[in-house]
């Protein structure tokens, strides 16, 4: 499934030619407050490389996320993640600031959600939060993940939310 859409947004299978827009995603400071902290263009780069391997590897992962006419939104996706040494595959979406509080996180978890669980047919999924992160959290909430226990990442308290097929 290289493209979804939702009521506000078209999603696009990553590719090379998405890099700036993720290194100008990742160099603001609030964006990646929750994302394990600022990553210059040669650690977006890195993490752009791993994760179109992820996609040939395992036939989905990240997706660009565009208005509907067209600007860069942001990202989001379903890829395999360790947590505490376990292979989980997780949920996970980053917008640029000026479209946050517009319900598009939600709006995008509920479509990666059927993604994973229906089309894909994965047995669960999750979101990995920090606790700090009230918004993050009220989304998972929202799309019917369950808190299921805390762990720590990136130096971090998070806990992490399931939900199951």
């Amino acid at each position: 499934m290289d493209h979804f859409s939702t009521e506000n947004l078209t999603a696009e299978r990553l590719r090379e030619d998405h890099l700036a827009d993720l290194v100008a995603l990742h160099l603001d400071a609030e964006v990646s407050r929750y994302l394990g902290g600022v990553r210059s263009a040669e650690r977006t780069k890195t993490y752009l490389d791993a994760n179109l391997a992820h996609w040939d590897q395992h036939g989905f992962g990240l997706w660009v996320l565009r208005t509907k006419d067209g600007a860069f939104a942001g990202r989001a996706g379903i890829r395999h993640i360790l947590v505490d040494e376990i292979d989980e595959i997780e949920i996970a979406y980053a917008f640029k600031r000026e479209f946050w509080g517009r319900g598009l996180a939600s709006e995008t978890a509920t479509a990666l959600t059927d993604i994973g669980l229906l089309h894909h047919e994965l047995p669960s999924l999750i979101g990995l939060v920090y606790v700090g992160n009230r918004a993050s959290r009220r989304v998972l909430e929202k799309s019917n993940y369950l808190l299921e226990r805390s762990t720590f990442r990136h130096g971090e308290n998070g806990v992490l939310y399931r939900i199951r097929r």
